[in-house]
């Protein structure tokens, strides 16, 4: 059996379609945000909560942490709110909970005057600046995790992490299908391509976050109970052992795409015929479809031979039916960045493409 969980990553944007990040008046209208969504005490059993309270709820406040000399929390500079679903047994229920949870939280973004704008990467900075400098403390941090290392590029980004795991999968198979995903995720990520924009304009591509993040971030994590190579995690908790998680999508406005992308990666885990592996990303590959997406033959010959071999896997699986729209995204050869492309040019506007960039709310909302 499989279980499946999904985070996304949201900006908010004020009525004039300005993106709300990064600032101290940004974090205290989060923080009413968050404080008005509901909380689920149960939720601790299966959601890393951590020791700061800053991932008490199905919502926090994402973004850049700060601190003391000590190494006392300060605060979190925002780029955004995350939502995380909990672990559900079909991608179907993971799917389900993301929508309600993002109904919820954008009635409580909109009683701050805010709405939900859908990026996968900042589409005006091109940097982030630590204001004030690193102390000592943060320095050490820089210098020992990897993570904190490319803390400033995450600040610019916003995307999904799709994770699953599977139940009598020891140690040696979750990596090895952690390595399977970072060595095929140049052909699957052009599916999620969401990010055309850049310092306030066109992007010369499909992915900016793809081509900017991609040699520095990882394509997938896998948490272990014991330090192991890349791309492997130690699990912070006995829970997560043995979860993989795919990071490398550009974040996506219909949730329904979500549950295609966990089939592919469902049916990339049953596969016995992908034999490519990888423990870090191909950076040159990755950003060379950020920019021409399926359009590179050979690329889309790769995404092809990928989604045949999911295919397949799945057999009579009832999930097999959800990689149907992605067949027909590949067959045209074309990415959700197209769609955002084609607002883009009837508007003539930035802020008016990213307005209506997620669907309107559902009836009942």
């Amino acid at each position: 059996m499989f279980h499946f969980g999904i985070e996304h990553e949201v900006a908010l944007a004020d009525q004039r379609g300005a993106l709300v990040a990064w600032t101290d008046a940004s974090y205290m209208v989060f923080r009413r945000i968050i404080a008005a969504l509901p909380h689920y005490p149960d939720d601790g059993a299966v959601l890393h909560i951590g020791d700061a309270g800053v991932r008490v709820k199905r919502w926090y406040i994402e973004g850049l942490e700060r601190f003391d000399e000590t190494g006392e929390l300060l605060m979190v500079v925002p780029k955004g709110i995350e939502i995380r679903t909990t672990p559900h047994a079909t991608i179907a229920g993971a799917v389900a909970e993301l929508h309600a949870s993002f109904a919820r939280l954008r009635a409580a973004a909109a009683a701050e005057g805010l709405r939900p704008v859908l990026l996968s990467f900042n589409p005006t900075a091109t940097s982030f600046a630590y204001d004030p400098p690193l102390n000592a403390f943060e320095r050490r941090l820089h210098q020992t995790d990897p993570d904190y290392q490319t803390e400033a590029l995450a600040m610019l980004t916003y995307g999904p992490d799709l994770n699953l795991s599977q139940d009598g999968l020891d140690a040696a198979g979750a990596l090895d299908l952690g390595r399977k995903f970072t060595a095929y995720s140049p052909y699957i990520v052009p599916f999620s391509f969401s990010s055309p924009f850049y310092a306030g304009g066109l992007w010369a591509g499909l992915s900016a976050r793809t081509f900017y993040r991609t040699g520095r971030r990882p394509a997938a994590y896998v948490f272990l109970a014991e330090a192991s190579a890349p791309p492997a995690r130690l699990a912070r908790n006995q829970r997560e052992v043995g979860r993989v998680e795919f990071k490398a999508f550009d974040s996506c406005a219909d949730f329904g795409f979500y549950g295609a992308l966990l089939a592919l990666l469902k049916g990339i885990a049953l596969d016995q015929t992908l034999a490519e592996r990888a423990d870090v990303p191909d950076a040159a590959k990755h950003q060379h479809v950020a920019r021409c997406g399926f359009a590179d033959a050979a690329l889309a010959a790769g995404a092809r031979q990928v989604l045949t071999a999911a295919t397949q896997a799945l057999a009579d699986d009832p999930d097999r039916t959800l990689l149907v729209p992605l067949a027909a995204m590949l067959a045209q050869r074309i990415t959700p960045a197209h769609a955002l492309l084609a607002t883009y040019q009837q508007r003539g506007s930035l802020a008016e493409t990213l307005r209506d960039s997620y669907p309107p709310p559902a009836v009942g909302d």
